[in-house]
């Protein structure tokens, strides 16, 4: 017997056939497949015109709520990751700035360096498209699977500060060491609080062949025991982070500023 239905076999009576989909779409809702619920109308309709056998429309319906599941999963880890946007590398000007290294920032975008628990370093002037660069990079490895946490250095200082007063810091260390990516952005905008050297030590000991950790700059690493105050703890932590890391230039003209002047001589 062939397995295909044709039109005329896959159509009943009209009322009957929108009650039975109400019902079947109920039950799928019960049972917490709502991408399959939500799609099965517009793929019985596809059914009936191409017509396909039944097999083929559960595979259709299976692979709708893997989509809106895998969706879900991605929206979820993004809110998670505070990331402070959906940047991509699509939307970057890599001919703004000819000397950025496209090759290498596109090698990045393979997660191969999350596979490996390598650290990435950008170090760059204000506004050439560091933490652009360095947010696509973490939208890019949550849309393959991996968790990502993003922090500016300052609030993650705070953060630790406020944890270790309120007697959750190994909480909160937990939190940070446990992302398969953490992004450390605007390190070196401004001095850091006493004990920041010491937890930012803790978080890439911890952290140090089990995740990546993405440190976006605008000082050479001879300036961070200035920043940390505390040579020693930031020995051990260039010790640890640079072991395996992949160090990216960033050198050029500021977005910023072109942008704020194309916009003056609009408005002028």
């Amino acid at each position: 017997m062939n397995p295909k239905r044709t039109n005329a076999n896959m159509n009943t009576n009209p009322l009957q056939t929108v009650a039975s989909q109400e019902i079947v779409q109920q039950k799928l809702r019960g049972l917490g497949v709502t991408g399959m619920a939500q799609a099965l109308p517009a793929r019985l309709d596809q059914a009936r015109a191409e017509g396909c056998d039944y097999l083929e429309l559960l595979d259709r319906l299976l692979d709708d709520e893997m989509d809106k599941r895998r969706g879900t999963l991605v929206e979820r880890r993004f809110k998670v990751s505070k990331m402070p946007a959906r940047h991509t590398l699509d939307q970057f000007d890599f001919s703004f700035n000819p000397s950025i290294p496209k090759r290498r920032i596109m090698e990045l975008a393979t997660t191969r360096f999350v596979t490996s628990a390598s650290n990435v370093l950008m170090v760059g002037p204000p506004g050439v498209g560091k933490t652009h660069l360095a947010v696509a990079l973490g939208m890019n490895a949550i849309l393959q699977g991996y968790t990502v946490a993003y922090r500016s250095a300052f609030d993650l200082a705070d953060e630790l500060a406020e944890a270790a007063e309120t007697g959750t810091r190994k909480k909160r260390v937990h939190q940070l060491v446990m992302p398969q990516v953490l992004i450390v952005d605007e390190f070196g905008m401004k001095a850091l609080p006493a004990n920041a050297a010491e937890d930012f030590l803790e978080v890439i000991h911890r952290r140090h062949g089990e995740g990546s950790t993405l440190i976006v700059t605008n000082r050479p690493v001879e300036d961070w025991g200035r920043i940390l105050g505390d040579n020693a703890a930031t020995s051990a932590i260039l010790d640890r982070f640079l072991e395996q890391a992949e160090l990216i230039a960033i050198e050029g003209k500021s977005y910023r500023m072109d942008r704020k002047k194309r916009i003056e001589t609009t408005e002028g």
